[in-house]
């Protein structure tokens, strides 16, 4: 009985802030981006270099005019490769997409891993988004791991 009347009070108290129990009002809420999951699927080599296979998948109904990121592309010997940008959009709302770029110059083989570090730019419909980098999740299904 006991624990029942704390789940209830819990989120109670919760709500109870300080500025709650002052009479202030809660500041507006940025735009928050929803979660958007970016999966490293495939690498390829092609005659240039190395083709690379992305998963996008955007659940919500929010739909991205804009959603490019900044990576760093890390050899296997874990020195920095290179810098590139990676222009996801747009990006539907409630779908996947596969999105591919080709490294020229870059063998499949020497690429160890990429840093999602930072968002460059994430605009909604309704505007640009905050907390985009938050927003992200990263998995990959290649031997090439992806991390934030």
């Amino acid at each position: 009985m006991r624990l029942s009347a704390l789940v209830l009070i819990a989120p109670v108290m919760a709500a109870l802030t300080p500025a709650a129990i002052a009479g202030e009002s809660a500041p507006a809420a940025a735009a928050v981006a929803p979660a958007i999951t970016v999966e490293l699927n495939k690498l390829e080599t092609v005659e240039k270099g190395c083709r690379v296979y992305t998963v996008v998948d955007n659940p919500g109904s929010t739909a991205f005019q804009t959603f490019k990121l900044d990576l760093i592309l890390f050899h296997t010997d874990g020195v920095i490769g290179r810098r590139l940008m990676l222009d996801l959009a747009p990006l539907k709302s409630a779908k996947k997409t596969v999105k591919m770029f080709d490294l020229d110059g870059t063998a499949c083989d020497k690429i160890g891993s990429f840093l999602v570090h930072d968002v460059m730019e994430c605009k909604t419909d309704a505007g640009p988004a905050d907390k985009c980098l938050d927003a992200i999740t990263l998995k990959s299904l290649s031997n090439v791991q992806i991390s934030k």
